[in-house]
């Protein structure tokens, strides 16, 4: 059986396109998020929770509470709209829904689970009563239920046409004798009595009128029609009336859907009522559960059907407290009945992802430009003759944020007509009042710079809430969202704790994080634009002292701060082992929480099936507790950090001098990679560049270590670390920073990195590139970037000490030698298939054939974007 299976999987693989042939939409990449979740993270995450309860118990006698989450999961898969104008109000409100749905199917088939196993009827009290009364509110609700029925079936039949039977004036004669008096054939000699109702069967005897047949059709066997006035007197057999076929077909559907509803079909599923006090407590408050949960989903599939949508708060969920509450109960019950092997199974587990995944799976983050939001109150002020917005100063802009944001009033008129993609952020925070913190996470603010950025999306979130709250004539549901600023630039980081300390003087903003944050604060920091702006060495420093100066300026207020960390899959984007990441964060910036993004390949690569998922979530807390308990050692003295800033100098300054300020290198880039023609991958919904204009300043810095991965070359992790090391290295610091490297984890760390991608690359091979696809003209300038990989490798292994690039993680170079003789070959392959595509671009097989190889290195080389 099992080389079966192995021969269908193969055929099936073999079988499939290798190519995606249509582009992603923010919807389906939602889905295949969810996809990890349901596949693995909801095996992974009882799992994971299990083991650091025993650890716990084992070290210090105590277990995990069990509604304790030490990680929760978020995700902007529909909610990133930063540069992707596929991203809208809309998608954004069918994904969030979508994701709450999937959470509440989760949910039904765990209840259905444990249901089977619960069979017991030893309880606690509580539940006893609890089951009792539900038993009770479901006696009375199906009594209210025939009895609307029957008054349904009766309009119904009226509603359709169709004559109603009339009930008779007067008795027929003989109805005082017994019903076998004066009977011939069988048959009696008054006719029956038809009365609609719910509990009405039909005779199958030929005598017996159909149900709901139309009598304006019946005969009787004598010459003459029966009237009102004849029913006492004319002693008749009543025969079955003539349909035809269609009509006869009619009549049994109406009478089918009259009698057999979706409430009769759940009756076969579940005990009959007359059974209710044999029923098993638990499986009486689970069952109350599951049809809770029902309602639910019911009610999340009309709302992203768009359809009237009219449930009682009281028969739906709506937040994971109201599903909590009977599960608790549940388990105390099993414990006080000393069946706590039970509790502590399916049930504990359940109570686990409730906790975990809430009614959400994954909150929804929403991103947006800086610029977009300035745009957006621009066309506000205007429009009430107030001035321009951008044309104001920081300190005007804040002191109009401040006063807005005092006030009770809507700022935005609903008559105003705005342009659409100033329509489109105000829809996203109606969405946002709309479904509340409860369904969405953080407000991330890409490529902040100033206070008054936050304070526009706090006036504009707020203003949203004021009009959806008065449309509904009720509350919003839950609190604002959190608001993140993004700093993302050199310029930013440097900036960044300047910035939070503004913020955190203004009193209304101050007072607002304490009473509707709990006085935390959180700030993303970005790796992807700072490595792509300045070079992987500088933006590493930068990121650095940013994140010191920011948990200064949040300790100086009394403020608590969570560092998000927005890093990518590869070196070249802040990626790389995530034990390793943590331990090298500066002294004081993990306080017992950290959030971090795993982008791409990544969350296939380390969440993709429940045991590396629990490896992976292990490895997170274990790194956090020991950066929080005992945290990095920071620079040993003042001179590693003066010599570290000198480095990250010599080191910008090589990096820009040749990206940015070298005429040639734009085209060098296009014409030696694969960067143009990666669009054709379809790999995601988001397009390429920020805007429509070249340069690489508006290229993603996704597609920018991507396309450099490729060719083996991986430029962006390297380019300036060289000149760096060696500014520093022929002015007689060598021991010094041999001593950084020994005894500082952030200096170790970022060397360990830089050659782990070192080990990567391969001179040879880009060389291959240069020679087939790049012109004569450009190609010193290749030749000059060779020269410079290899002298960042002579001073990278002097630094480290090491005789050869990965001496220190043999694992990793076993790894990459095994993959040299698939790898090797593919990029050959590339290079010609590059330079044919390029002479004939409309060849749509050559076209296939280089997406193939792509996606080929991209799998050898793993962290690739």
């Amino acid at each position: 059986m099992l080389i079966e299976d192995m021969v269908r999987e193969i055929t099936s693989i073999w079988q499939t396109d290798e190519l995606r042939r249509h582009r992603p939409t923010p919807v389906d990449e939602a889905k295949a998020g969810l996809h990890i979740v349901e596949q693995s993270l909801w095996k992974a995450v009882p799992h994971y929770l299990r083991r650091v309860s025993n650890a716990l118990k084992k070290h210090t006698g105590r277990v995990l509470p069990l509604t304790c989450t030490p990680i929760k999961f978020g995700a902007w898969m529909g909610g990133d709209r930063d540069g992707n104008p596929n991203v809208t109000a809309k998608v954004t409100r069918e994904v969030s829904l979508l994701s709450r749905w999937m959470a509440i199917d989760l949910y039904i088939r765990e209840i259905d689970n444990l249901r089977f196993e619960l069979s017991m009827n030893c309880c606690s009290d509580r539940l006893s009563r609890l089951a009792q009364e539900i038993l009770d509110r479901e006696t009375s609700a199906e009594d209210r239920h025939e009895n609307r029925n029957q008054l349904q079936n009766w309009n119904q039949l009226k509603h359709q046409g169709q004559q109603v039977p009339c009930l008779p004036t007067q008795l027929p004669a003989g109805a005082g004798l017994p019903s076998c008096t004066e009977c011939q054939d069988g048959e009696a000699h008054y006719p029956r009595l038809e009365l609609p109702g719910t509990n009405h069967m039909p005779s199958n005897r030929q005598g017996s009128l159909k149900p709901d047949a139309p009598l304006k059709d019946s005969k009787l066997n004598s010459t003459k029609k029966l009237t009102d006035g004849d029913v006492a007197n004319a002693p008749v057999t009543l025969r079955t009336a003539s349909f035809n076929s269609s009509q006869l077909l009619a009549q049994r559907k109406l009478f089918a859907e009259s009698q057999i509803g979706r409430s009769s079909f759940q009756k076969l599923l579940e005990p009959s009522r007359t059974q209710g006090p044999t029923i098993p407590p638990y499986r009486v408050v689970l069952g109350h559960i599951k049809d809770t949960l029902l309602n639910t989903r019911r009610r999340l599939e009309l709302l992203l059907e768009g359809l009237p949508c009219e449930y009682d708060p009281w028969d739906y969920y709506e937040t994971s407290d109201q599903l909590l509450e009977p599960l608790l109960l549940c388990y105390e019950s099993l414990q006080s009945c000393g069946s706590g092997v039970l509790a502590d199974g399916r049930l504990a587990d359940l109570i686990r992802r409730v906790a975990t995944f809430q009614m959400t799976l994954m909150k929804l983050d929403l991103r947006q430009e800086s610029g977009r939001h300035s745009d957006t109150l621009d066309a506000i002020t205007s429009y009430l003759d107030m001035g321009t917005y951008s044309e104001w100063d920081e300190e005007k802009r804040l002191e109009f944020l401040s006063r807005e944001l005092k006030g009770k009033r809507p700022l935005v008129p609903p008559s105003i007509e705005v342009p659409p993609d100033v329509k489109e952020v105000l829809d996203t925070f109606r969405v946002a009042a709309e479904l509340g913190n409860g369904s969405l996470g953080a407000y991330v603010i890409s490529m902040a710079s100033n206070a008054s950025d936050v304070l526009a999306v706090e006036l504009l979130q707020k203003d949203a809430r004021l009009a959806v709250t008065g449309e509904l004539g009720r509350p919003c549901p839950g609190g604002t969202l959190r608001v993140v600023p993004l700093f993302e630039t050199v310029k930013d980081l440097r900036s960044a704790g300047s910035v939070i300390r503004k913020l955190l003087s203004i009193d209304w903003y101050r007072e607002h994080i304490i009473k509707n944050h709990n006085g935390h604060q959180e700030v993303m920091v970005g790796y992807s634009d700072s490595g792509k702006d300045a070079g992987r060495f500088t933006a590493a420093w930068e990121l650095y002292k940013a994140q010191e100066d920011v948990v200064a300026a949040c300790n100086e207020y009394g403020i608590k701060v969570t560092l998000f960390h927005g890093r990518g899959g590869s070196i070249g984007r802040g990626g790389g082992p995530t034990y390793l990441a943590i331990q090298s964060q500066p002294p004081g910036s993990v306080m017992g929480t950290l959030r971090s993004t795993e982008q791409g390949e990544m969350v296939q690569a380390k969440f993709g099936l429940p045991q590396t998922a629990v490896r992976q979530l292990e490895i997170y807390t274990t790194a956090v507790l020991l950066a929080t308990l005992r945290p990095p050692l920071p620079p040993r003295e003042l001179k590693w950090r003066n010599l570290m800033e000198e480095m990250s100098k010599i080191s910008c300054t090589s990096y820009r001098s040749t990206v940015y300020e070298n005429p040639e290198f734009l085209t060098y880039f296009n014409e030696a990679t694969p960067q143009a023609e990666l669009g054709f991958l379809n790999i995601g919904s988001r397009p390429t560049r920020r805007k429509s204009t070249g340069g690489i300043g508006n290229l993603r810095a996704i597609p920018w270590v991507f396309a450099w991965t490729q060719t083996r070359f991986v430029l962006p992790a390297w380019l300036g670390v060289g000149a760096g090391l060696k500014g520093v290295c022929e002015k007689g610091h060598t021991e010094d920073i041999k001593a950084m490297y020994r005894e500082w984890p952030f200096f170790q760390s970022t060397i360990d990195l830089i050659e782990m991608v070192l080990g990567k690359a391969d001179v040879h091979i880009a060389k291959r590139y240069d020679e087939v696809l790049v012109s004569k003209s450009r190609l010193e300038l290749g030749a000059d970037l060779r020269k410079e990989l290899m002298m960042t490798e002579k001073y990278v292994l002097v630094v480290s000490g090491h005789e050869r690039l990965s001496q220190n993680n043999r694992s990793l170079q076993r790894l990459i030698e095994s993959r040299l003789p698939f790898l090797n070959p593919i990029n050959m392959l590339q290079v010609e298939i590059l330079g044919r595509l390029r002479r004939d671009d409309h060849n749509r097989k050559l076209r296939d054939a280089l997406l193939i190889t792509i996606n080929g290195i991209a799998a050898g080389m793993r962290n690739t974007g």
